[in-house]
């Protein structure tokens, strides 16, 4: 393990460089005199153009930021390590995924369609992309949070863009879906709306990136030394379980830290919480193909795990931050055409066309066809290849050969199987076609699946996706695409839609409209079919609910709310027993610095009411004391209490505190099971469990408490 973590940590750190005790020189290494003037002639006169010290600093300056990513641009990244644990030795060769094998990474998570100074919490689809440095090259697993996309053919990829994008005639909304071109294009494309309802789903705003699921979205094969195919599906699963946050919430977020997921990893790292991820795999034998209700081609559709179970094969470990955020999260390029012996691509079409527009993408984002020299993308086994020029060229390859065959360099670099070795080989697949530009029928069933995902959702998942809808579309200027849209909605669920439609005041069509209906028979001359019979209508893995006894509150953030005169007893009692769970209390005060404790003693507290606010928190906890006073009359008190009671989350509160509930504006709901009262039983005990539950979203029907 330690031989592999050290060989690509040598590989990075060969290239780290510290200033200290070092003089200042320019990029070529000459040490500078002065760097605070431009060269002049005569101390008033004009610049001179033989500055080659002033060239050189402001065309690096010039040049520092590189054209971001047009999706994804918005990313937060860590390197860490993952570990095989399972033997599937005669499902695939990959040496990486071979039991007992330790292979060095890098992770990088992103929002999809916000710029890069964006917020974190934009209600969207989040990447989830993995490097890989294996001893037989790099492989990336290019994903997201969604196991599922908006379309199924590559051809449409820049227009799904386009239409999420800020709309080109005012630049607005930054890193919103919820405006006219979005919504227009997703109701003139049926075969969106499985993936849409995911996007309106909890999924879309997660708690933390540490606390998200992970997908190849697509079907993939791989291959096992003989040359047998499996078809196979990627699945990240977090060990801290899958959470998101309120709707109301995000939008506070967004403004008290629109940082608050890169911080969240960030922090996570640096205290040791390290964030961990089974790999799991779906596989389906070649012969089993076409198996099922549905197509594994196509990429707007999972296979349900009641189906085919999940089977794990390793898990990841993120552990190590970045030194230089540009120099690695920012350049890292990944490309899922970066494939390793014992993987191989399906003939999903969207897939099909990743494979070429990333590698595209890469090459004009970082300067030429020498990305792959960049540090944070070289791999650890080394690159051998007659490739020599190129802009941004590192490498400097000796001899006069660029070319092969050769005799002149020995033959060399030679093919693998030239010298009897085994190097990369795609699956020996048989094709029979003729040339089309066209889909399988057996892509047209666009709304079973969205039908067994919002079948799947627990109760309040669902009312939070009648009110993302509803938000979303209330948004949308043009009343024929709201009616669109509600007619897709009308053919997955009619409540769906008579809920969302009650809500916009309109009255969903039962049938499809006919410019929705015209645009679907481009695509499928027999357009609508009659969907087959699906295997099952309900999948427990879809929803996000959780039962408290599989939960755990290990790295949350629990607001220990204080004043001057507070009982330490009572802090320690509820930090200590959090700090047992692998939580982090956080003290907050009406003032920063020293902390009088009621028994004399002090504490230095570094956040204040005026400073923080209690959607960065995940529940929030009051002790007694004679701190009792001061918060009665503090109102940024009772605007954190009745923020945490409103956004569902639990709130305890001490003997001698219970009487401030008395102010709050949930005075009425001493009942809630989310108010733990240390009168009424065991408070920290019942405190842990209720956090384990994530949240208590019963809370939302009544909507009594309006912050």
């Amino acid at each position: 393990m330690k031989s592999k973590e050290n060989k690509k940590t040598k590989q990075i750190d060969q290239h780290l460089v510290n200033n200290a005790d070092k003089g200042m020189t320019s990029n070529d290494g000459v040490l500078i005199h002065d760097n605070n003037n431009t060269l002049k002639a005569g101390d008033r006169g004009p610049s001179l153009l033989e500055d080659f010290i002033y060239q050189d600093k402001l065309a690096h300056f010039d040049r520092e930021r590189i054209p971001e990513r047009v999706v994804h641009a918005r990313g937060s990244g860590a390197h860490g390590i993952f570990e095989a644990t399972a033997d599937i030795s005669s499902i695939t060769r990959a040496k990486f995924l071979q039991k007992g094998t330790v292979t060095p990474l890098f992770a990088r998570f992103s929002t999809v369609a916000g710029f890069k100074g964006s917020t974190d919490l934009a209600r969207d689809v989040r990447g989830f992309s993995v490097k890989f440095y294996t001893e037989e090259g790099n492989y990336d697993l290019v994903g997201n949070n969604i196991p599922v996309f908006f379309i199924q053919d590559a051809m449409q990829f820049p227009d799904v863009v386009h239409a999420v994008k800020p709309e080109p005639n005012n630049e607005m909304p930054q890193a919103a879906s919820a405006h006219d071109t979005f919504w227009d294009f997703i109701s003139l494309m049926p075969e969106s709306a499985h993936m849409s309802l995911w996007l309106m789903s909890d999924r879309a705003i997660p708690r933390s990136l540490r606390m998200m699921e992970g997908f190849g979205v697509h079907t993939f094969k791989f291959l096992n030394d003989q040359g047998k195919a499996t078809f196979v599906k990627f699945h990240w699963k977090p060990r801290l379980g899958v959470h998101s946050v309120a709707w109301q919430e995000a939008q506070k977020i967004s403004g008290y830290d629109a940082d608050f997921h890169r911080r969240d990893l960030w922090e996570a790292i640096e205290k040791g919480d390290f964030p961990q991820w089974d790999l799991a795999v779906q596989l389906i034998p070649e012969e089993d193909e076409m198996k099922f209700s549905f197509d594994l081609l196509d990429p707007t559709k999972i296979i349900p795990e009641e189906l085919v179970p999940l089977k794990i094969i390793g898990t990841m470990t993120l552990n190590r931050n970045p030194e230089n955020f540009f120099a690695e999260t920012e350049q890292i390029a990944f490309d899922p055409g970066r494939l390793v012996p014992g993987i191989d691509f399906s003939n999903d079409p969207l897939l099909q066309g990743r494979v070429f527009s990333y590698a595209d993408t890469q090459n004009y984002r970082l300067g030429g066809p020498n990305f792959h020299e960049l540090p944070i993308n070289r791999p650890v086994n080394g690159k051998f290849n007659n490739q020599k020029d190129g802009f941004g060229r590192q490498d400097i390859l000796k001899g006069n050969v660029s070319y092969f065959p050769n005799s002149l360099a020995e033959g060399c670099p030679y093919h693998a199987m030239l010298k009897g070795e085994k190097g990369f080989e795609s699956h020996s697949e048989k094709i029979d076609a003729k040339k089309i530009r066209g889909r399988s029928p057996s892509f047209a069933d666009h709304f079973t699946q969205a039908r067994l995902f919002f079948q799947s959702q627990s109760e309040y998942e669902k009312e939070h996706i009648i009110n993302a809808y509803s938000f979303e579309l209330s948004k949308v200027k043009d009343l024929n695409v709201r009616k669109r849209e509600l007619a897709i909605l009308n053919q997955i669920d009619p409540n769906l839609a008579k809920q969302v439609g009650v809500n916009l005041g309109i009255e969903p069509p039962k049938e499809l409209d006919p410019l929705t209906l015209q645009f679907a028979r481009q695509n499928f001359e027999k357009y609508p079919i009659k969907a087959p019979k699906p295997e099952i209508t309900k999948s427990s893995a879809l929803s996000m609910a959780i039962n408290p006894e599989e939960g755990t509150i290990k790295s949350r953030k629990v607001a220990i709310l204080v004043a001057d005169g507070v009982n330490k007893k009572s802090v320690d009692l509820m930090r200590n027993a959090l700090q047992k769970e692998g939580a982090h209390a956080v003290l907050i005060s009406t003032h920063v610095g020293n902390l009088k404790y009621n028994d004399g003693s002090e504490e230095l507290v570094q956040f204040s009411y005026l400073t923080e606010a209690s959607v960065c928190y995940d529940a929030c906890y009051t002790p007694d004391g004679d701190s009792i006073a001061v918060l009665s009359q503090e109102p940024d008190y009772f605007q954190f209490i009745n923020e945490a009671f409103r956004h569902c989350k639990a709130l305890a509160f001490a003997k001698g505190a219970e009487e401030l509930i008395d102010k709050s504006l949930f005075n009425n709901e001493k009942k809630d099971k989310g108010v733990i009262l240390e009168s009424q039983g065991n408070m920290v005990k019942d405190f842990i469990y209720i956090m384990k539950g994530h949240r208590i979203w019963d809370r939302e029907k009544a909507r009594k408490v309006a912050v």
